[in-house]
């Protein structure tokens, strides 16, 4: 591993802007670098169904010894990401700007890159290497979803850069992910003159919400309402309301019991009312789970015990690319890169972590040589 280089690579690729949808510049710049490394570059025909500037990113290497492993991490981060800013400070790369600094993913996505480059240059035998850059990651994980996995090799371990915690973590169970929309519907009426007439569909909602389990409910499990839009003037009985909201659980059962739950709290606040409310739920990613004995558990700790990291398995409250992935046959396993107060303003990654990350996947990569 170059650290200097490591470091410039990161600085160039969080100033390139790629929000969820708008990741050409990203994926282009990305499509050049691997090029340059010996892959052969292709993009999948996602984009009608995801909305991206661009497909999904898939990438293969040809190894020059048996063996084969998947390294992956996603082009789009969340906003606001124009203009960043990074800087070193104590340590810590940080946004100098009113941005986010997007180590989320874009640590990750250096990490592969550099940990690549670093074998080819030592000249070390090497695996069929195979990188997947996904796109709308963060808006459910939509690029995976329309992601064929028949693209990747069968059988071959797929690490997914892209979780908090040092370098060394590995999430062995992330929850599924539910979403509700929900429609209230009453009438409209003069709220000075005739309310009497009205029936208000955000009090509709309120006595939904009320009566809703939210918020973390077991060690396994958690629910949330997360947006209210209704209403037209502050004059008028509010005639329609709409509710979104989400459950989570590694525990399929489970989610089944909070989604009934949530589904009974809106039905009975519209029928108590004397309104309608039209419910939908999706599911926008499956839960994932390995034992800790699991082959590809035990891969990771012997690639950080040889990295020098400590290596710590845990579950996880978010999903990642690796649920989708995981459903579909694929061996996919999130790691975590050492992002921190990622989503927000406040977001860092220390050099050394992202140094870590580096030579974690360097051992990934030599740990598949079969």
């Amino acid at each position: 591993m170059n650290s200097d280089r490591l470091l410039n690579l990161f600085f160039h690729l969080v100033r390139i802007e790629s929000p969820s949808r708008g990741e050409g510049a990203m994926a282009a710049f990305c499509a050049r670098e691997l090029q340059r490394l010996g892959f052969m570059v292709t993009f999948d025909d996602s984009m009608a169904k995801t909305g991206s500037e661009t497909g999904n990113l898939v990438a293969t290497r040809k190894g020059d010894v048996d063996g084969e492993v998947i390294l992956s991490a996603h082009l789009d981060t969340v906003t606001p990401c124009r203009n960043i800013d990074p800087i070193i400070e104590d340590g810590r790369i940080v946004s100098a700007g009113k941005t986010i600094l997007a180590a989320d993913d874009k640590a990750g996505i250096a990490a592969i890159l550099e940990a690549v480059r670093t074998l080819v240059e030592l000249g070390e035998p090497m695996p069929t290497v195979t990188v997947l850059f996904t796109v709308c990651e963060e808006i459910s994980l939509v690029g995976a979803a329309n992601f064929d996995a028949g693209l990747l090799p069968e059988g071959a371990p797929c690490y997914v850069l892209d979780a908090d915690g040092a370098p060394g973590s590995v999430i062995v169970a992330a929850p599924c992910h539910r979403t509700v929309r929900a429609h209230f519907h009453g009438r409209a009426a003069h709220a000075g003159v005739e309310p009497e007439l009205g029936n208000s569909a955000i009090a509709m909602a309120a006595r939904a919400i009320a009566a809703m389990p939210l918020g973390r409910l077991d060690d396994a499990t958690t629910s949330n309402i997360g947006v209210i839009e209704g209403g037209a003037e502050e004059n008028i009985v509010p005639r329609d309301c709409l509710v979104r909201g989400e459950c989570r659980s590694l525990l399929s059962a489970r989610a089944d019991e909070v989604q009934a739950a949530m589904t009974a709290s809106l039905t009975a606040a519209a029928e108590e009312a004397g309104g309608e409310v039209t419910v939908e739920w999706h599911e926008d990613y499956p839960a994932v789970s390995y034992a800790e004995d699991d082959a590809l558990v035990q891969g990771i700790a012997a690639a950080c015990d040889a990295a020098g990291l400590a290596f710590k398995s845990h579950r996880s409250g978010g999903g990642a690319d690796a649920n989708i992935l995981a459903s579909r046959g694929v061996r996919a396993v999130t790691l975590g890169i050492g992002m921190t107060n990622f989503h927000t303003l406040d977001e860092y990654i220390t050099v050394t972590d992202l140094q870590d990350i580096t030579r974690l996947a360097e051992e990934l990569i030599r740990q598949a040589v079969k």
